[in-house]
């Protein structure tokens, strides 16, 4: 599978700005930490990228490249923007495609993923007469990760381990669509920093936003408990029980008294480790 991944505008365009951030870096860091959690953990997939650092690019140039190429599917990310107060995430097909469309199924898979792990408000799947989506032979989607002019989304994609689990939900959907076997390695121990585990996401997010101005990237994640959802604030992911010990003190001498260390058996290949940065 060939993986034509396009992290919007770059070099003399900076898409949006808000908050103190440049579209163009945020849909590159997303695109990058794609590419790699692709590669290190699954078989049979080629990544080629419209650009891997700050260049300038013209939508004919990234469109060609990819159909001579022969790519399999055309990835475009992006970031929004509108007025301050939209939020949220949404992904985009051609307008002239049908629900039941090959590449509306991918997207269907897509979506779903994305919309798992990234803690953003779902404003649904859309159509657009987009040039990426256009002129490129190939399936393709356009993803609008957030709205960087809003406070609520710029502050996540400040945030590491935010921007690589969405990473993560567009690997999960691009394995699902193409199939791709995953990478054997052996089973490790992970061990998972946990600073809060709460009934309630508004808590959560309360704790999330804490750590943030004690200089703590965090991210929420679930679990389902005696059928219960708990949502989990993870604090970092450790293959070394040290360093997670490390962080656990950084947390505690932040003033979280609940905090403690899950360890957990993972395939190494599977799941990359969402350290904080």
């Amino acid at each position: 599978m060939k993986l034509y991944l396009d992290p919007g505008h770059g070099g003399s365009d900076n898409g949006a700005s808000g908050n103190g951030l440049l579209e163009k870096e945020v849909n590159l860091d997303i695109a990058l930490r794609i590419r790699n959690t692709l590669l290190n953990s699954y078989e049979n997939v080629e990544v080629r990228m419209s650009r891997t650092g700050d260049t300038t690019k013209s939508l004919s140039q990234r469109t060609d490249e990819a159909n001579a190429w022969g790519a399999d599917y055309f990835l475009s990310i992006h970031c929004n923007a509108f007025n301050g107060s939209a939020q949220g995430y949404e992904d985009y097909i051609h307008s002239n495609l049908s629900d039941s469309s090959l590449t509306a199924r991918y997207q269907d898979l897509l979506h779903t993923e994305i919309t798992k792990l990234n803690q953003l408000t779902n404003r649904g799947q859309k159509k657009e007469n987009f040039h990426v989506l256009r002129e490129s032979n190939m399936p393709a989607l356009l993803t609008e990760n957030g709205f960087i002019d809003n406070t609520h989304d710029a502050n996540l994609m400040k945030q590491a381990s935010w921007r690589q689990a969405v990473a993560q939900g567009h690997v999960n959907g691009i394995a699902l669509a193409f199939n791709l076997p995953p990478k054997q390695g052996d089973t490790d121990v992970i061990y998972k920093v946990i600073a809060g585990s709460f009934q309630t996401r508004d808590n959560a997010e309360d704790r999330v936003a804490y750590l943030s101005s004690k200089g703590i990237e965090s991210f929420i994640g679930t679990v389902l408990i005696s059928g219960v959802t708990w949502y989990r604030v993870q604090a970092g992911a450790f293959s070394s029980r040290e360093n997670a010990e490390d962080r656990l003190q950084q947390v505690k001498n932040a003033g979280i008294s609940d905090a403690y260390i899950v360890a957990e058996q993972q395939t190494a290949a599977l799941e990359p480790i969402l350290a904080s940065e």
